[in-house]
Parts: C-alpha cells; structure tokens; sequence
C-alpha cells in the first residue's frame, strides 16, 4: 500500500479509502444488498492487513448501523491513532427547520450522535454530506469550525457540491479565520469525468484531496456483459446513475476489459489505476475480500499513458445524476 497526505491536512492516508455503504443491518435503511456485521469485521480486518488505514461512513448509512459496525471492528482491530476515520453529516431535515434548530446545532447534534455510533471520542475527518440551501452557508462553516475547536474533529471534507459552492465556503473560512475543507468527495470514475470541468483544476491549485465516490460506478467498471452481482441487481439509486448512459458507457467498460485481459488482471485494477492517476484517494465499496483485493493491487500498478489515452478517447459529456443532479434543480430555484 501507497500512502499520502490528504490535501493541506496532517493526515497520512492510504490511497484506497474503504467506503463502508455496504456495511450496515439490511432490514433498515435505504439498501438491501449490505452485509451484517460478522462480514463487516472480516473485510475489515482484511483492509488493514492489506495496508488500508482510511475508512469512510455516514450516519445515514443502514440507520447509523455502519458506523457502529465500523467503530466496533476498527477499535478491535488496530490503535485508534492508526486509523484515519471520516464520517458525513446530511442537512437540516424539514423537523429542524420548522423548529429553528440552527446549522451549528444541526452538526452538534449529528456529530455526538455519529461519535456515540462509532464509540469514539473524535472523528479525523467530518464531512458535510451534501449542500443545505436551506441553511445559510456561514452557519455551516461556524458549525464546524465548532466542532473542530472543540476536538471532536481534526479535519472537515464536503461531499456533493459544485466548485463554485466550495470555493465560497472555503474563502469565506480563510476571511474569518474558520476551518477550510481540505477534501472533496464527488462523483468521478471512468465513466462519470463531469468533475474535470471545474473541480478537478480548483483543487490542483488550492491543494485540496479528491476521494470520489462511486470510483466502480457500482461495479459496472469492474464486471464485463453478463456477470452480475446482488448490488448490480438490487441498488435502484446506482440504476438512476447510470441506466441512461449505459449503451455510451459499455465501450468505455469494454476497453476496461480489454485492457484488463491483456494485462491479465481485474477490471477494478485497471479502472481503479485510472482514477489514482487523478485524485487523492478514491473510496471503494467492499462486501467480499476480492473487492479489497483488487483495490489494493490497483495501487501497484502503473498505466502507460496510451493506455490512459485509450481508456479516456471514448468519453462524452453526461448529464449530472443523483444527488447533483438534484442540487442544480434546487439552485435553479425548483426545491426537490
């Protein structure tokens, strides 16, 4: 395993961060393919054999159930000191707008509960999951410079914005001598490059990490025709990203595979190999021990540059999807 700084941060990650959506009870939540927590401690255990020492949840993942899967193995396995620990926060929900619960009380309330899950006393990195336009920026900015004076996090990250919406944040952080995000985890993978219009040059210059997610696009950039997988078939969110660009996509995996057989390696190396060459570190979903596998030996090795120009030549523009498809609606003024 390979390790770097996160951005301007003093944190040594790996560059795989295991993303743990998959982790989590089945029964409750948003998805039906995650694993129970026996499978949980395995993968896990086996991440940090492999040399993985960076590893991102949510609160809202399964109910909460990822983080206190995720706290329980990790503070079995290995000192908490080796392990670099994000968790994300979502907005203010309709409840606590309608009761004047402020942004900085909102990332309190979320973070003590998120900490209480993981069975820690802080978290390295707390990400801002995705952008509230019903809270006033500043008071999200206040809030977590809040949390991070009080020790209950190191480092603050923003997940699911606009380069614009980030760098207003941050220049607002940097005049009043609040905390600035060091990391941004957006959409990105071989099949989804929107983020190189105006994310990926803004954090060159500024020196802020990537760790995107969906780095496999679901698994469709690591199975060829045919192979499938209970997640493949069951997670409708991943449908509503990709379905409508399959047919465009397919020659893009192609060449994945192609490029995977005559290397006589997996498809998650080469597609994984592709993204390291453009981002910090990118998080990786992992239900089996091949997943992890892959990811780590997608570190060792090295593309040619004709084979990156290759795998790149077919792109076309796609629309955004998800939940940024869903921001542009809202700061077109339409509320989804």
């Amino acid at each position: 395993m390979k390790y770097t700084n996160l951005g301007k941060s003093n944190l040594k990650v790996s560059r795989i961060c295991m993303g743990c959506m998959g982790f989590g009870n089945a029964a409750t939540g948003q998805h039906s393919w995650t694993v129970d927590e026996a499978q949980t401690r395995e993968i896990i255990k086996h991440g940090l054999e492999l040399g993985i020492n960076f590893y991102d949840t949510a609160i809202v993942y399964q109910n909460g159930t990822s983080e206190q899967y995720v706290g329980r193995a990790l503070r079995d396995f290995v000192k908490r000191d080796d392990v670099v620990i994000a968790t994300k926060f979502t907005p203010r929900t309709q409840d606590e707008i309608d009761t004047n619960v402020s942004g900085q009380k909102h990332i309190e309330n979320y973070l003590n509960q998120s900490l209480k899950n993981l069975g820690m006393d802080y978290v390295d990195l707390y990400i801002y999951h995705m952008w509230d336009y019903h809270t006033p920026m500043e008071e999200i900015m206040e809030g977590l410079h809040n949390v991070v004076k009080a020790g209950k996090a190191r480092y603050i990250g923003i997940s699911n914005c606009f380069a614009w919406q980030l760098a207003k944040a941050n220049f607002y952080a940097r005049e009043h001598n609040l905390t600035e995000f060091v990391s941004i985890q957006g959409h990105y993978n071989l099949i989804a490059r929107e983020e190189e219009r105006e994310m990926v040059p803004f954090c060159k210059d500024q020196n802020i990490a990537m760790t995107p997610y969906s780095a496999l696009a679901g698994g469709r950039l690591s199975k060829r025709p045919g192979e499938t997988s209970k997640r493949l078939e069951q997670d409708t969110y991943a449908k509503f990203k990709y379905d409508a660009t399959a047919e465009a996509d397919s020659r893009i995996i192609a060449r994945v595979a192609e490029l995977a057989d005559k290397r006589g390696i997996s498809m998650t190396e080469i597609s994984l190999s592709w993204l390291l060459t453009k981002v910090t570190a990118p998080v990786v979903g992992a239900t089996k021990f091949s997943h992890v596998e892959g990811a780590a030996k997608a570190v060792e090795l090295t593309l040619t540059q004709e084979e990156i120009d290759y795998l790149e030549e077919l792109y076309v523009p796609h629309a955004l999807v998800g939940v940024m498809a869903q921001n542009g609606k809202q700061k077109a003024g339409n509320v989804v």
